[in-house]
């Protein structure tokens, strides 16, 4: 092999120089303008389709703007997306100790409440059997079926709540016939 061939060979910017005969610009420049020719293409295609529609925060301003630079605005934006927790088990396992009743009475059915309670109790566990730095575990585990017994009694009360709200609503919608309602 000559040298001629093997600097031609070993030249690793040898297709950036190429010219195309046809127009001189480098073959990297034709193939980025084609590029953007492809892509403004596909954009007006998707607008005509409607794809851009209805998107979601159309017409609201921008999150951010005019405000000082974060350089981590994007963790931070992950962390709030995700909900990710960034406490440490201990603590992280109080504050659902918190919010466990709240989270239950979100629930229907009373297997759920129940496994909810024992994947609660199960965290607590393997959060005291860990060695990990920071506070030290204190949060109790719940009793399963004294918690469904609250969670009951809880849920019965909503009931009948909203059945006396509704009987309160009924005598007055029962002098109201369909045909002289106003809406």
């Amino acid at each position: 092999m000559t040298d001629q061939h093997r600097q031609h060979d070993e030249d690793p910017h040898r297709h950036e120089r190429a010219r195309d005969d046809r127009t001189g610009q480098s073959a990297a420049a034709a193939r980025i303008q084609h590029q953007t020719q492809w892509v403004e293409q596909q954009l007006r295609i998707a607008f005509e389709r409607g794809d851009f529609d209805d998107l979601p925060g159309a017409g609201k301003p921008l999150e951010g703007l005019g405000s000082e630079h974060d350089p981590d605005w994007w963790v931070k934006k992950l962390v709030e997306r995700e909900q990710i927790s960034v406490l440490p088990p201990a603590l992280e396992l109080r504050k659902e100790y918190a919010e466990l009743e709240t989270r239950l009475d979100r629930i229907t059915a009373e297997s759920e409440v129940r496994e909810e309670l024992e994947g609660f109790n199960a965290r607590v566990r393997r959060a005291r059997m860990q060695l990990l730095g920071g506070p030290p575990v204190i949060t109790p585990e719940r009793d399963v079926e004294a918690e469904v017994a609250a969670w009951r009694g809880r849920r019965t009360a909503r009931v009948e709540a909203q059945r006396a709200a509704l009987a309160a609503q009924e005598p007055e919608q029962r002098t109201r016939r369909w045909w002289n309602r106003r809406s």
